[in-house]
């Protein structure tokens, strides 16, 4: 098991490398600059990891640097939902005014929440402090998981084509997120015993979802029409809805 994790590591580590270059190659931190900083944050955290492991760093050298990179990944992985729903809503001043204010009561709700249960979470986990990141993390991650599906149900309304890069973005992210809620779940649950089996899983999931966003890179985005956006005179009315509202 411990071979299938390294392995694991060193395949997304070097399929990560490709991405943080077509991420340069084609300025992509122009337009999507959080994803850029998420992609090439996972690939630093990922390279820094395996060296600290190389290196002979001891179980807790190791524990605390995994939890601070997937806490920085956490927060980075909400900011691309973020960013997906601004950039879709970016002709919409109302939508995406109410978008941006709902991540940032989402975003204070978690760090109030990750405060409270630090020390109070009760579940497989005998550590409060595991409990308590196990329970953070898992709550950004249905949101993450529920905005994504929202996104997907409603792709033909936005505009969202799949031969979009935005679509490869917002896919890629949802196969790793989805993958990650059922084992944070699955750990909170069973405690230490379900580390390896989260961990593999985990592992397969973030390497799919780095050859979907490889994928889409490379190949050549297809620009949707406006024809191609039949309930787009709905977006516009729940846009001016909304600002008739929040002038009243």
């Amino acid at each position: 098991m411990n071979v299938l994790l390294t392995n694991l590591a060193l395949a997304g580590f070097f399929l990560q490398v490709p991405l943080v270059a077509a991420i340069l190659a084609k300025r992509l931190w122009r337009n999507f600059p959080l994803f850029s900083l998420y992609a090439v944050s996972n690939f630093l955290a990922t390279a820094g990891l395996y060296a600290l492991k190389a290196a002979g760093g001891s179980p807790r050298q190791f524990f605390y640097a995994y939890w601070v990179c997937e806490g920085i990944a956490v927060l980075l992985g909400f900011g691309v939902v973020y960013e997906i729903f601004r950039t879709l809503f970016g002709e919409y001043s109302a939508l995406r005014r109410l978008a941006i204010g709902g991540f940032r009561w989402a975003l204070t709700a978690l760090v109030l929440l990750g405060i409270v249960v630090a020390y109070a979470q009760s579940s497989g986990d005998k550590n409060p402090l595991m409990a308590g990141v196990l329970l953070v993390e898992e709550t950004a991650r249905t949101i993450e998981v529920g905005l994504l599906m929202f996104l997907f149900l409603f792709s033909k309304a936005f505009g969202l084509h799949w031969r979009q890069h935005i679509f490869g973005i917002a896919m890629g992210l949802g196969i790793f997120v989805a993958t990650e809620l059922v084992g944070v779940a699955t750990r909170a649950y069973l405690g230490p015993i379900a580390f390896q089996t989260f961990a593999v899983a985990r592992g397969v999931a973030f390497d799919m979802s780095v050859l979907v966003w490889l994928g889409y890179l490379l190949v050549p985005e297809r620009v949707t029409a406006g024809a191609e956006v039949p309930n787009r005179a709905q977006l516009e009315q729940w846009n001016q809805a909304i600002m008739e509202l929040i002038h009243q």
